[in-house]
């Protein structure tokens, strides 16, 4: 059973002791970053010259190189890029990692998969907050927090948990829940969720309802509203109240259509495509095959997103958008 904690039973002594680096100034880095400084860390943001660093600079940090942050400070929180991580931490951090420090990462991807190898004698542990750096923002300024997730790769000193924990509640987590895990877990079950439902199975649902909807001689508009704009209605309600509770608020004819035509659509044969999937995952070939796509200059990452932007659901739906005001 995973193990639970609380704000109220960790202690941040740890964290608030250490120089923190937050390396990279993007979505995650920046929430990191603001969180841990509100929380009385002493934060150092390193950031390649660019809008990053730009905007570390008018949230008042004073950026600084990356290898410059990674050779002043005790953890470095590498916020940075999977598919570029192991590059970066061989160009530009590996040279300034001695023992007795603390490498950290908020997705375990570039350790779990074997591309970056720790030295000995260095911590490697993981916070992850569940959620963009922008909503672990925005609830801290709505006085909630985000479940967070830690896990241990490499414990050196004795204390990585300790500085994990620590480190999460910095982020706020503890005020919601921060659970133990693994570095595979968290990694292998962030790509599989990614890839089979939130990224990757909802979009093309919606697409393809939107598509036989409009193919059967229904407007764009109206498929619009009823495949991807209400959509948020029914995650709102997971969100806040799980299967049941969504069940419970919708209508008896919603929820008579929901369980014949779920079970329909979702077969035995797309079970077995899913664990062919996790299988890609956890061999370690979806991470390979992307961080080739990456250093090979991401071509087929660019034809498939300028091929998506072409379908009909994307200017029906920034047209009723803006009519609606969003």
């Amino acid at each position: 059973m995973p193990k639970y904690h609380f704000e109220a039973d960790v202690d941040p002594a740890l964290v608030l002791s250490k120089r923190v680096a937050v390396l990279g100034y993007g979505n995650q880095g920046r929430a990191h970053a603001l969180l841990l400084r509100e929380f009385g860390a002493e934060v150092v943001v390193g950031a390649r010259t660019g809008k990053g660093s730009a905007l570390a600079g008018i949230d008042g940090f004073l950026p600084v190189s990356l290898s410059a942050a990674a050779a002043s400070c005790d953890v470095l929180m590498m916020c940075l890029p999977d598919e570029a991580m192991a590059g970066i931490y061989e160009s530009e951090i590996a040279p300034h990692v001695l023992p007795g420090m603390a490498l950290m990462v908020c997705h375990g991807f570039a350790f779990h998969f074997g591309f970056i190898a720790a030295p000995p004698g260095v911590d490697v542990c993981l916070a992850a907050p569940k959620g963009s750096g922008a909503s672990l923002l925005r609830a801290a300024a709505e006085g909630r927090s985000l479940a967070g997730l830690v896990a241990v790769f490499q414990d050196a000193t004795g204390s990585a948990l300790e500085l994990a924990l620590g480190y999460a509640c910095g982020l706020g987590c503890g005020r919601a829940v921060i659970i133990e895990t693994t570095f595979k877990e968290e990694c292998v079950t962030d790509l599989f969720g990614e890839q089979a439902v939130l990224c990757g199975g909802i979009p093309e649902l919606i697409k393809a309802a939107f598509d036989v909807l409009v193919d059967a001689g229904y407007s764009p508009e109206a498929a619009y509203l009823e495949c991807l704009h209400e959509a948020k209605l029914i995650t709102d309600l997971l969100y806040e109240r799980g299967l049941a509770g969504m069940r419970a608020a919708i209508s008896d004819t919603a929820e008579w259509g929901g369980y014949v035509t779920g079970r329909l659509l979702i077969d035995d044969s797309v079970r077995a495509r899913m664990r062919g999937v996790l299988a890609e995952i956890e061999s370690g070939a979806f991470a390979r095959g992307w961080v080739s796509e990456s250093a090979g200059g991401k071509a087929e990452l660019l034809r498939l997103r300028e091929e998506e932007t072409g379908h009909p659901v994307e200017g029906v739906g920034r047209d009723l958008r803006d009519k609606m005001g969003l």
